[in-house]
């Protein structure tokens, strides 16, 4: 890690996330908010701070969505009451609202939502996802997100940034997700926090839309308050198929208060043990560990890439441990089934979930119990988490397929 060379000289330009925000690092701004999304957990509590404001009217309720993920379907007849008043709310007010099965809201916001240069708040903090489209997006709390609700605004304190510089391209069979934990292992859980993350370099070009998803996703684990890439070609085609139109963004000799750069042709596939997201090793050092669960999904990895490289492993072969796999929405699990991908993971004789959460934050949908061990593609193995009692892995879709077959930890071969 270096500090960078560029960081405060003269001729210094602005970073991405000043760019959007308007602002110089460490200053503060006032901005309109293009995306405000809050899901049913958060939901519920962002519409009592809402009341206890006296039920302000909302200027902009075109701009706020109410999307269902978290535990949907509901698991509880609390959850379901809960769930259903905040569906009243939502319609009642105006907003965009998503059903349950349509899949997990930072999924669905990257289907052709959100464009570069946009203003994006989540009242979930892996909101940072749709910084991989080159705009700036980040998690804030429910009351916050009630007050951007009331106002259609925020405040920002503008971000520092850290240049991560990706080199070369993965080979061999790591993949993006390898690279985010590589990341995160370097930064540390703390090593970026409200400091923007910045991907650039030949190996950030060379990534998929799907790819570049799953890195900006995981700057939360350093404590950073976004996770950008710059809109590219990559990016353009991605949003044509969505019928949009965007600009390229082009990093012009930006600022960074430091520079991580990673090799990805030296990367090789990793995991990381409970009960912390920064302490990944190579797989092979927990080879064999037994497992009694592998989930494949989330923000991280349930997009129709992630799905596709773990069908392509298990097809016509069987799972050893039970296996849930959970597409991030509806349009992946649609695609899932034309392409026949689903047909492979159904009868490698995993399980297949309704398109959201499913058991990541450990509500349903394949809680563990006390003394259980999984691996999971989701970006947080927290004590506790998804089970009580609980010992949960993080690794790479291909990694979790050679898991499930072999029903213990197991290394991924090369494709």
């Amino acid at each position: 890690m270096r500090s960078s060379h560029r960081q405060r000289g003269l001729g210094r330009l602005p970073t991405l996330a000043e760019t959007i925000l308007g602002g110089a690092a460490g200053s503060y701004v006032d901005r309109e908010v293009d995306h405000a999304f809050a899901h049913d957990g958060t939901g519920v509590l962002a519409r009592e701070a809402w009341r206890e404001m006296g039920e302000p009217p909302l200027p902009a309720p075109e701009r706020c969505s109410i999307l269902f993920d978290h535990i949907a379907p509901a698991n509880t007849g609390t959850t379901a009451t809960l769930q259903a008043e905040l569906r009243a709310f939502s319609r009642t007010c105006g907003m965009h609202f998503s059903e349950i099965g349509e899949g997990i809201c930072h999924q669905l916001m990257s289907e052709g939502r959100v464009l570069p240069g946009d203003v994006v708040v989540g009242a979930d903090s892996h909101t940072c996802t749709m910084g991989a489209f080159g705009a700036f997006a980040t998690g804030v709390g429910a009351t916050e997100m009630a007050a951007i609700w009331s106002s259609g605004s925020t405040w920002f304190k503008v971000p520092e940034t850290i240049g991560i510089v990706l080199d070369g391209r993965c080979t061999g069979a790591a993949e993006a997700k390898d690279c985010a934990l590589e990341y995160v292992r370097r930064l540390g859980m703390d090593g970026a926090t409200y400091r923007a993350l910045e991907f650039i370099g030949e190996g950030t070009s060379a990534l998929s839309m799907d790819s570049r998803l799953t890195l900006a996703n995981m700057a939360v684990e350093t404590g950073a308050k976004a996770g950008m890439m710059y809109a590219d070609a990559t990016t353009r085609a991605y949003l044509a198929a969505y019928g949009r139109d965007i600009a390229v963004q082009r990093p012009e000799n930006p600022g960074y208060v430091q520079e991580l750069t990673i090799d990805c042709t030296d990367l090789v596939p990793l995991i990381t043990p409970p009960h912390r997201v920064d302490r990944a090793v190579p797989v092979e050092r927990y080879e064999s560990t037994p497992l009694d669960q592998v989930f494949v999904g989330t923000c991280t990895n349930g997009r129709f890439e992630d799905l596709l490289r773990f069908g392509r492993i298990v097809k016509d072969k069987r799972v050893k441990a039970r296996t849930i796999v959970v597409p991030a929405s509806r349009p992946v699990l649609e695609r899932c089934i034309e392409t026949g991908v689903l047909s492979w993971i159904v009868g490698a004789g995993c399980s297949v979930g309704v398109p959201g959460c499913g058991p990541c934050l450990g509500a349903h949908m394949g809680v563990l119990g006390e003394g259980e061990t999984a691996l999971s593609t989701a970006n947080r193995n927290f004590k506790n988490r998804m089970g009580v009692g609980a010992e949960y892995y993080l690794a790479s879709p291909a990694t979790a397929a050679a898991s499930a077959l072999a029903g213990a930890i197991a290394v991924p071969e090369v494709p």
